[in-house]
């Protein structure tokens, strides 16, 4: 059945735009399908969560951090006029499960960008578009897949860390906050090797913010040769 199927009457709509909190304003449902689809992700039949929700659920999962995925779904269907039935953790799971990472990544790939047409004039310096980059370390679930992908940072003075730590480097429009560009891995790689990675998305008519981490010959060679 595919995404505009009208489940019963009787059972809550999950498929309605309305009914997945303000996200729906920000990520309209025909992206979300878009992503879906070209992940090769797009629903073939009615499921209690659907592609769509479990996908606007990932979304809301990145803004409450450290919340259960039950409370999420309580926040973000906190505001709608029915009650929406509160899936068990085993669905929840299985549907992540089921849908990937593979949408997610279209996903990002649609947003992404420094949204110039909402770039006023405090969004530039000079006639230029003011971006900025930098990195971060971010904490991962102790598994054994994430350990095999992320693996913990060396042993020190303490001995080994508690968690595998991936390393993330942005490309940010200032502005209007939006995400240019971003790519992530093991934190073995420096901010410097995952950055020159991304200095593909700099385009003439920027200028470009960073710290002293990133005062080095190649990468100032790297983003003089991007205009």
């Amino acid at each position: 059945m595919p995404h505009s199927a009208t489940p019963p009457s009787s059972s809550f709509d999950v498929f309605a735009a309305g009914h997945l909190g303000e996200l729906t304003g920000i990520v309209p449902p025909e992206m979300v399908d878009a992503a879906l689809e070209a992940a090769g992700g797009d629903q073939k039949r009615l499921r209690r969560l659907p592609s769509r929700v479990v996908v606007y659920l990932l979304l809301a999962g990145a803004l409450f951090v450290g919340q259960g995925w039950q409370q999420v779904w309580a926040r973000l269907t906190g505001g709608l006029s029915v009650q929406a039935p509160r899936p068990a953790k085993s669905l929840i799971t299985l549907a992540m499960r089921r849908v990937g990472p593979a949408p997610l990544r279209e996903l990002f790939t649609l947003l992404a960008g420094p949204a110039p047409a909402h770039a006023g004039p405090a969004a530039r310096f000079a006639g230029r578009l003011v971006v900025a980059i930098d990195g971060t370390q971010i904490p991962a679930p102790d598994t054994d897949a994430n350990r095999r992908a992320f693996p913990k940072p060396r042993g020190g003075p303490n001995g080994e860390a508690g968690y595998p730590f991936l390393r993330l480097v942005a490309l940010i429009a200032c502005g209007t906050r939006t995400v240019v560009d971003a790519v992530f891995g093991s934190d073995r790689t420096g901010e410097l090797g995952y950055a020159r990675q991304l200095t593909g998305a700099l385009r003439e008519g920027m200028l470009l913010l960073g710290d002293r981490n990133f005062a080095t010959y190649q990468f100032f060679s790297d983003v003089h040769g991007a205009g």
